[in-house]
């Protein structure tokens, strides 16, 4: 019996083939040193801020690029004086190799992002301002304007919550909340990620169908969305990675041709990783966009054969099947990444993440109302008001249920291995038995 090869199925070999060879290098490679004999160095050089700061609760990080230096470098300093996006520095410290942790190797979590060195707490002059992109200078001060605005009309955790989930901000919320989202495995919905968006724009699409739009017109309605959105969030490279596979998956929806899909994931993922190799080791958040995106090409099909029988209100069963399609797929990554199985992380999911999309657009009529008149924010802020507080409420009573969660320790990467094999021949037989992929 012979195998009639496509042109498209060689290609598809070979996308699969390259992200093998990848993969398989990045566990082989020797670590290389950037630093050369800086490292240990008092040194003195001139520099820009090349991405938008990090502001945490104590403390600013930044990243910096300077003549003479490979890469760039990331400054980690005290929270006042705030710096900025565009700002030329002066800086006087220490130049240090990332430190690589038992469990936890910073320094490839850097490499990813072309940073090779970093600096503690030095010494900081501000030269000039603005010697950067003129539109990422406005994207960030208009996100600045939303930040202030969220802060004015809500207090904490609610704040905190609201700019996690709607600007990404991530580094703004006590031990404790941040504690109670890891125990109900929901953690992904403050930070913007592959899973969040491709989630996010499903839940659009289910919705705009449920209320009478057609394919075509939700289509675009949710594409103009998520441009929009990745846009006034700064367009990082995560949030651009992960809208690509956002569009590409409603596309797929679109045309009808969502079996398809999975190759075209597949070439994108290719495509990216030619332009940045250490994404498919190093960046989780590439590794779980990538994983959500085609758990909803293949499971979610299959979910929904098994569950045809049930009522679906408003497309609240597609957004059920989405949502444990992605889980199913994601869920031991996230235990081997981060030593956690959330047993209560199914439901939270489902109470939760549907709930999602109305706090973002509640949240973009609370921020541009803000930007007209800010009474008018104050009065916006209470529907929102009521949205995050059953969020938080949600999480404080889950993450309190006995046996919530289970600290999984050294999860081995054999079982990892093994459960997506299981998984990939789950799926073989149902496509085999039964096209359930239109």
């Amino acid at each position: 019996m012979s195998i009639k090869l496509t042109k498209s199925k060689i290609l598809l070999y070979l996308c699969l083939f390259y992200i093998a060879g990848v993969f398989v290098y990045s566990l082989v490679e020797n670590p290389q040193s950037f630093l050369f004999n800086q490292a240990g160095e008092e040194i003195t050089f001139r520099g820009i801020i090349v991405a938008e700061p990090e502001r945490r609760i104590d403390q600013q990080k930044f990243q910096v690029k300077a003549d003479g230096i490979e890469g760039k470098v990331l400054i980690t300093t005290e929270l006042y004086p705030e710096y900025n996006y565009g700002d030329e520095l002066e800086i006087f410290g220490k130049l240090q190799e990332p430190a690589s942790f038992e469990d936890f190797d910073y320094r490839e979590y850097l490499k990813k992002d072309r940073i090779y060195s970093v600096i503690y707490y030095s010494r900081i002059n501000l030269l000039a301002e603005n010697q950067s992109s003129w539109l990422y200078q406005k994207i960030f001060n208009f996100k600045d304007k939303l930040r202030n605005i969220i802060d004015q009309a809500l207090l904490p955790p609610q704040s905190s919550l609201l700019k996690g989930i709607f600007l990404g901000d991530k580094y703004g919320f006590s031990d404790q909340l941040k504690e109670k989202l890891n125990i109900t495995g929901v953690r992904h919905i403050v930070a913007i990620s592959g899973m969040h968006m491709i989630i996010v724009g499903q839940i659009l699409l289910f919705f705009g169908l449920a209320i009478g739009l057609w394919r075509q017109q939700v289509f675009y309605f949710v594409v103009v969305l998520l441009v929009l959105y990745i846009i006034m969030i700064g367009a990082p490279a995560s949030a651009v990675r992960a809208g690509i596979m956002a569009g590409l998956l409603l596309l797929a929806q679109k045309v009808g041709r969502l079996r398809g899909a999975g190759q075209t994931i597949v070439f994108a993922a290719a495509a990216m990783l030619l332009f940045n190799p250490l994404l498919l080791k190093s960046d989780v958040g590439f590794q779980l966009s990538f994983l959500a995106t085609l758990s909803i090409v293949y499971l979610k099909p299959i979910l929904d054969q098994w569950t045809q029988k049930w009522p679906n209100p408003y497309c609240l069963k597609d957004v059920l099947t989405m949502t444990l399609a992605a889980q199913l797929g994601t869920l031991p990554l996230l235990i081997f990444h981060f030593g956690r199985l959330s047993l209560i992380s199914p439901l939270a999911n489902l109470m939760i993440v549907p709930f999602l999309p109305a706090i973002m657009l509640s949240g973009m009529a609370l921020s541009f109302s803000g930007l007209l008149w800010p009474l008018l924010s104050k009065i916006a802020a209470w529907p929102i008001r009521l949205l995050l507080s059953y969020v938080i409420k949600t999480i404080e009573y889950l993450s309190s249920v006995p046996g919530a969660s289970y600290e999984m320790g050294n999860f081995s990467w054999v079982i990892l291995v093994g459960y997506y094999l299981a998984l990939m021949l789950l799926v073989a037989k149902c496509l085999k038995t039964k096209s359930l992929i239109s």
